[in-house]
């Protein structure tokens, strides 16, 4: 059994798309698969929306990432956890290869991030030097997708839940000291609306800020935002000209 955890806060507008992504990979594996919706104290339709699209939905109120990943483990009946946000779009290609991965010993493994819509020039090379460091030197895992087996989420003890950004950081490290980490060849389609929402002088200090500050920094939610103000667009994500990509 395969099990699709997908932490959602006033996601009306990605998550269709998003659980679509889902349903369309986990079929194409052949295989038994669940998707789980856990709903932070959405304001939107996105409970709703999650039940029309045949997920289980579970209802939070935590506003906070890794309990909100964590309920979701625990709601879960599968043997193989994939973590996947719900402004962010897998294809089949990421479920074939976690599956191998895990079957040739590693123990758990994420993608590379790529960026949909329109992003700002400043925007692309934000992410092209982040990716850099983060996925190419450190070899660490993006929340938008991350993946393992149940015996390792539990041996590595869930997502740090003292945390309220970073976690998958921690969780990679925790992953890494029972075995391999994959980072699978392709990578993620994920929305770009943080890139066009902020400025880049706001991105640009709130990363550094929590670059220096480590584990203190993230111990609450103050000056976090960038992740938890839960501005969204009013619109979709729509795919970006081929010019624009990456």
């Amino acid at each position: 059994m395969l099990s699709f955890i997908v932490p959602a806060y006033n996601e009306e507008l990605e998550l269709p798309r998003a659980l679509a992504a889902i349903r369309a990979a986990a079929e194409a594996a052949a295989q038994p698969y669940e998707i789980i919706v856990v709903d932070d104290a959405s304001t939107d339709a996105t409970a709703q929306i999650a039940k029309s699209a045949g997920a289980v939905v579970v209802p939070v109120k935590y506003r906070q990432i890794a309990a909100v990943r964590n309920a979701g483990a625990r709601a879960a009946s599968g043997d193989i956890f994939f973590f996947v946000d719900a402004d962010t779009f897998i294809s089949p290609a990421h479920v074939t290869g976690a599956r191998a991965a895990l079957a040739a010993g590693c123990a758990g493994g994420g993608a590379r991030v790529t960026t949909d819509g329109f992003v700002p020039l400043w925007g692309r090379v934000f992410v092209h030097v982040f990716s850099a460091f983060y996925f190419t030197a450190a070899n660490l895992g993006a929340g938008a997708f991350l993946f393992t087996t149940r015996e390792n989420f539990e041996a590595a003890g869930g997502f740090d839940e003292e945390l309220f950004a970073g976690e998958e950081v921690y969780f990679s490290r925790a992953l890494k000291k029972l075995g391999r980490f994959r980072l699978l060849a392709e990578p993620v389609v994920t929305s770009g609306r943080k890139l066009r929402m902020h400025s880049a002088r706001h991105i640009l200090g709130r990363s550094v800020g929590i670059i220096f500050r480590g584990k203190r920094g993230v111990k609450s939610r103050d000056k976090l935002d960038l992740w938890y103000d839960g501005r969204r667009e009013t619109e979709p994500d729509a795919p970006a000209p081929e010019n624009t990509r990456g």
